[in-house]
Formats: structure tokens, C-alpha cells, sequence
């Protein structure tokens, strides 16, 4: 029988956990004036351990933590947290199958995977349109294109949405509250970040059901049928001290290790505050200790929490799967959650010179409902771009990371490369069974799509090389084809019938971006890759650029849609717009540019969702419905 409440935590099966991949700790310097070298980065044993107390995990984590611990904590004077990065039921179920004839037809959020959805700042079910474009949860009714429901989410600025029947998963995010756990004093308390998750019931209007609040950042989140998943990185609570009034940093150095050194266990603990509908509150530590799972080596600086809720059911505290790691990068299937960590967010401290870059991947079990389960964990050299850089097919898994430590000019730094590495389960461990090196030479990946057993991978500098790879053998990964263009593509988007849409910049022949570019390859023949068509937009930029859900591609229409910013002459970003075009007999003709009023500078239109014959628009000064044809306005709903 299915279980509709994941409130009380079940017990961690299999040793559910991650690895982290930062290897053994070096000697921390103790004179004054000497700046922390980080330990190298390596690869580490997959065999995971669950703490048998508190004891023996508090010596555990104050031992593993030292050697990272500086005369400015875990970091030097320009030193930035991961949360800095970030800020710059079975009866309903049946209710929404019963009455879907009468729901028009509409487009969904542009995810990686098929019946994968990921979070967005707008979900529509075709009856109703759920934001949060500027903080606020709306509702919208589509059929009188009226809005219905406007929500303040009681914990942190709403971020990102996920919608199922009449329920809506709300994430959000703030500065932490120094009173949790060991209290955070000074500049370190700009550095503590919350995540919350609330559930809302939009049957008759947005009444909260529930708000969950963790310590830790929001890294992200999947949703395989009425099932979520939220992953959540924390990082040890500690009232670092700074060489600052008169303390040197040999004293600071030696003040941080002493904090370090006598910390309690609830400074690494991840916590939470639970409020239900009834405005009842209770709160404490998220996980116990014997719930905590660790590799043989790890640093003790970070955390890794994954979190379950079902629709259906209460909201709960997510019944966390804890681990003492490390992770920036989530990528889902409907049966495995794969987190990444390529190490790229670390404290920007020296490194020692020979610090080789890796990325480690954690495989998860999601098949089953309830908590996940860790299956294989693995690492490969090479930083990713993004989600899009990670692909499993046919029991294997396709990473494309970029490293530097190609041979180069003499005397000089290693160049740039980049490869596809292929994965396989095999016991706990993921092992490479094939690889591909040596892509783009002085270049970095600016985009990968994996399509079955075909690859694409875009490098740029100069040129942009679109590289075609054959994975049919996944121990003999191949290049069969290469295309040379200005300009790249930073978001690739399969269009069927042997095409791809690409969506970047425009650039001369020395490098120099000139505009948005919307690209149509022919890459029928893996082996002569071809442009066909392409669209200029000069001096302008695109969200899609950085965040793919941006992108809409309606095959019914033939519509290619993105959002653009566009740059007047002498002054900044003067507007901001969504193009429309039309995709057909191989070419682009562009249909309009959709404009809100009121948004013409600043961000400007976020996303456009199809339902019907509309297209809808959402920016963070309200809602436009257009015709799709000719784009005349039908509605406009002003957010006030």
C-alpha cells in the first residue's frame, strides 16, 4: 500500500548515501601571513558509512574539518559561499483523468527528460496558470483570464514552483536565522542561507498546507509523477572570527581551530522548522546521527541532504537522506538521481599547484516511492556545464566536462580540452567503460545534448566547433562529425527529423559576441553536421543563454520562442521582449516580438507558455495573453 505522508522518518535502506570527492587533508600553515593551501581534490573509496553515534560522528567531522579551517574559516579574504553564487491523492488523481477532454491543449515547463519535470517559475495544467515571476504565488484562471488566488509563501522569496492536481510544491529561500543551532555572530551570519518548501492547496483559491525551513541552500529539485525530490546543501554553522580590530591572522588561525576543534554536533546537523496549516510549529535536528552517511575520506565542510514529499500527502520534514558531501549539479530520470559536484564553488583559497579538477556523481534510486536509495557512486576528470552535460541511456551514463590539462605551448599553462566519458554501474561504484578526449583544444564546452545514441557538443573561443559523437558502442565513444561556425550555441534543443535548434550568440571571426543567434542544424548525417537556417538579433542577449526552461519549442505551431533582452545605442538594457518565430522549410521567419507594458526595462518577459490558441507571457509586472496567430493582445492581468 502506498504510503501518502513522508512525516516520520524511515530507516536509511542500504546505507543510503553520497561521497564527497575531496581527498585527505594537508598540514593547515601556522604562521602568520601564510594564506591556507586546499587539499588536493582526488578521487575517493565509494564504500559509505552510517555514524553508530553522535560521539563518534563529532570526532569525525572536527578531525575532517581542521585542515580546511583558515585564518578566515573555511576560506580566504575573497572568499564566497555557494549561496552567494546563487543570490548574483488517488481521488484527485482520478478527478483531474475525468475531466482532462475539457482541458486545452498547452505546452510544459522545457525539461531534460520526459516525464521528468523540473522546477520553474511557471506551471500550467491547461484550466489554470500558477507564478512566481516576482516572489508572489499567482493564480490564474485561463478560461476567464482572470486572476483568482495571490500568496505571500510565509517562508522566503518563492523562487521556483512545481505543480500537481490541485497542489502546487513552492520553493523558496533567505538569509538563516543565527538563532538555529550554534550561533552565528558577525560576517559569517551573511553567509547562512535557508531553504523552504510549502505546500499549497489551490482548490478554491492558495491556502498554505504546510512550510518547511532548512538550513542550507537550495541546490534543486525533481518531480517523477506525484513524487519530489529537493536537494539541499549545508555547511557547518560556526561563528568563524576574522584578522580584524586588532587580531593578527595567526590569531585568527588559531581562534577558528579552536572553534572547530570543540564544536557540538548540532553545528554540522542540518535543522529545520516544520509549520503546519494549523500554525502549529516544531522544529530540531533534520536527520539523526545514525542517519548521516560518510565516505572513508571526506572534508567535513559540507552536507547533502535529499528530502521526499508526495503530493498527496502531508508535507512532513521530508525524511531526509543525509551525507557528509558535496553537490552543485542534479540531473533525474524517472527511475535515478544522479547529484554532481565538480568542485567549482570551493573557497577561492590557493590551491596546490598540482590539484588535479574532477567531478564526482552520486547515482541515486528513485523507482521506488519513499526515501532514495545510493547505488554507485564513481568521479570524472573535468568540470560540467550544467544538467545538460550528464545523460543515461541504456544502463549508461554520458558525462561531457571540460578540463585544462591538455598539452599546450611550451612553458606556458596547460591548454583547455573536453571529453565524453562513459559510466557504468558496476557494484556500488560507477566505472569508466569508455571515453572520448581531446574535443576543442584551447576551448571550453558552452552546450552538450545527448539524443539516444548520438551526442552533440559545442566548444567555443574563436569558432564554435559543433561536434557530432557516435555512442552506439559505449566502450568506444566517437567523433563522425564536426561543423565550424562564428558564434556558438549555449542551448542545444532536438526538433525532430534529423534537426537541432540551437540558441546562443553570434560572433566575429576574433571571438567578439554580437548578438542573439538562433541556429537549425541538419545533423541527419552525423558525419556533415549543416546550418541551414538561422535568426540575428543584434546586441541582444537571451535568458536561454543560462536557463533552458526559458525555451519554448511548440512543434504543433512550429514555434521557436525566448525570451530577449536588446540594447539601445548609448544606453543600457532599454527592452525587454519575447521573440516569436516560426519554424518551417528549413528556415526561421520571425512572427513578432511580444512586449509587456511596464517591463520594458529591467528583466523583462521570463517565460511563455502555450494553452490552446494563446500564447501567455509572464514577467514580473503581470500576465499577457496573445493570439497566437498575429500575436493580438487579449488579455492583459497587471500584477499590483
Amino acid at each position: 500500500m502506498r504510503r501518502r505522508s513522508w512525516g516520520t522518518r524511515a530507516a536509511l535502506v542500504g546505507g543510503a548515501a553520497l561521497v564527497v570527492g575531496v581527498g585527505a587533508a594537508s598540514a593547515v600553515p601556522t604562521e602568520a601571513g601564510d594564506r591556507p593551501v586546499m587539499p588536493p581534490i582526488e578521487a575517493v573509496p565509494v564504500d559509505l558509512v552510517a555514524f553508530d553515534t553522535c560521539d563518534t560522528a563529532l570526532a569525525d567531522l572536527r578531525q575532517a574539518i581542521l585542515p580546511h579551517v583558515g585564518a578566515y574559516g573555511l576560506g580566504g579574504p575573497t572568499f564566497r559561499t555557494k549561496a552567494d553564487v546563487d543570490i548574483a491523492g488517488a481521488s484527485r488523481e482520478g478527478a483531474a483523468q475525468s475531466d482532462s477532454a475539457a482541458v486545452p491543449e498547452h505546452s510544459a515547463t522545457n525539461a531534460h527528460e520526459a516525464g521528468v519535470d523540473e522546477p520553474d517559475l511557471v506551471k500550467t495544467d491547461g484550466k489554470r496558470l500558477v507564478t512566481v515571476a516576482d516572489g508572489k504565488l499567482r493564480v490564474l484562471d485561463v478560461a476567464t483570464r482572470q486572476l483568482t488566488a495571490t500568496l505571500d509563501v510565509p517562508a522566503g522569496h518563492a523562487s521556483r514552483l512545481l505543480l500537481h492536481g490541485d497542489r502546487a510544491l513552492v520553493v523558496g529561500g533567505g538569509f538563516g536565522r543565527a538563532g538555529w543551532g550554534t550561533a552565528i555572530d558577525g560576517p559569517a551570519e551573511a553567509h547562512a542561507e535557508d531553504s523552504s518548501v510549502t505546500l499549497v492547496d489551490l482548490s478554491g483559491g492558495a491556502r498554505v498546507l504546510g512550510t518547511l525551513t532548512v538550513d542550507g541552500r537550495y541546490v534543486d529539485a525533481r518531480q517523477v509523477g506525484d513524487v519530489v525530490r529537493v536537494v539541499v546543501h549545508s555547511g557547518p554553522r560556526l561563528p568563524w572570527v576574522y584578522p580584524m580590530d586588532g587580531r593578527d591572522e595567526a590569531e585568527s588561525l588559531t581562534a577558528n581551530r579552536e572553534l572547530a576543534a570543540t564544536a557540538p554536533i548540532e553545528s554540522w546537523l542540518p535543522r529545520y522548522e516544520l509549520t503546519e496549516a494549523d500554525g502549529s510549529r516544531s522544529e530540531g535536528a533534520l536527520v539523526a546521527c545514525d542517519r548521516v552517511s560518510r565516505p572513508e575520506r571526506h572534508s567535513g565542510t559540507s552536507m547533502l541532504s535529499v528530502l521526499t514529499f508526495d503530493f498527496p500527502g502531508d508535507l512532513g520534514t521530508g525524511d531526509a537522506v543525509t551525507i557528509v558531501a558535496d553537490g552543485d549539479t542534479v540531473y533525474g530520470t524517472g527511475t535515478s538521481l544522479y547529484v554532481a559536484d565538480d568542485h567549482h564553488l570551493r573557497p577561492t583559497t590557493r590551491f596546490a599547484p598540482d590539484t588535479p579538477v574532477s567531478t564526482a556523481i552520486h547515482q541515486f534510486d528513485v523507482s521506488q516511492p519513499g526515501p532514495p536509495r545510493h547505488v554507485a557512486s564513481g568521479a570524472v576528470a573535468g568540470t560540467l556545464l550544467n544538467q545538460y552535460s550528464l545523460s543515461e541511456h541504456q544502463g549508461h551514463l554520458r558525462v561531457a566536462t571540460t578540463s585544462a590539462d591538455a598539452p599546450g605551448i611550451p612553458e606556458q599553462a596547460p591548454a583547455t580540452h573536453s571529453a565524453v566519458t562513459v559510466l557504468r554501474r558496476d557494484g556500488a561504484k560507477l566505472v569508466e567503460v569508455g571515453k572520448l578526449d581531446g574535443l576543442g583544444v584551447g576551448e571550453r564546452i558552452y552546450s552538450v545534448r545527448f539524443v539516444g545514441p548520438v551526442g552533440y557538443v559545442v566548444t567555443f573561443r574563436q569558432v564554435d566547433p559543433l561536434y557530432t559523437l557516435d555512442l552506439s558502442d559505449p566502450a568506444k565513444p566517437r567523433e563522425v562529425g564536426e561543423l565550424k561556425i562564428t558564434g556558438y550555441s549555449a542551448y542545444l534543443h532536438p526538433a525532430g527529423d534529423g534537426k537541432l535548434i540551437g540558441v546562443g550568440q553570434e560572433a566575429t571571426g576574433q571571438g567578439r559576441v554580437t548578438g542573439t543567434q538562433v541556429s537549425l542544424f541538419d545533423v541527419s548525417d552525423p558525419a556533415a553536421p549543416r546550418k541551414v537556417a538561422g535568426h540575428h538579433l543584434p546586441g541582444a542577449s537571451s535568458e536561454v543563454e543560462y536557463d533552458p526552461h526559458a525555451f519554448l519549442y511548440w512543434p504543433a505551431r512550429d514555434l521557436v520562442v525566448l525570451p530577449v533582452l536588446e540594447q539601445g545605442t548609448g544606453e543600457p538594457v532599454v527592452s525587454g521582449g519575447l521573440l516569436v518565430l516560426r519554424l518551417g522549410d528549413g528556415a526561421f521567419s520571425a512572427l513578432g516580438t511580444v512586449r509587456h507594458d511596464g517591463s520594458s526595462h529591467g528583466t523583462g518577459i521570463r517565460r511563455a507558455v502555450v494553452v490552446g490558441d494563446d500564447l501567455w507571457t509572464v514577467s514580473a509586472v503581470g500576465v499577457q495573453v496573445s493570439r497566437i496567430d498575429g500575436l493580438a493582445r487579449q488579455a492583459w492581468v497587471p500584477f499590483t
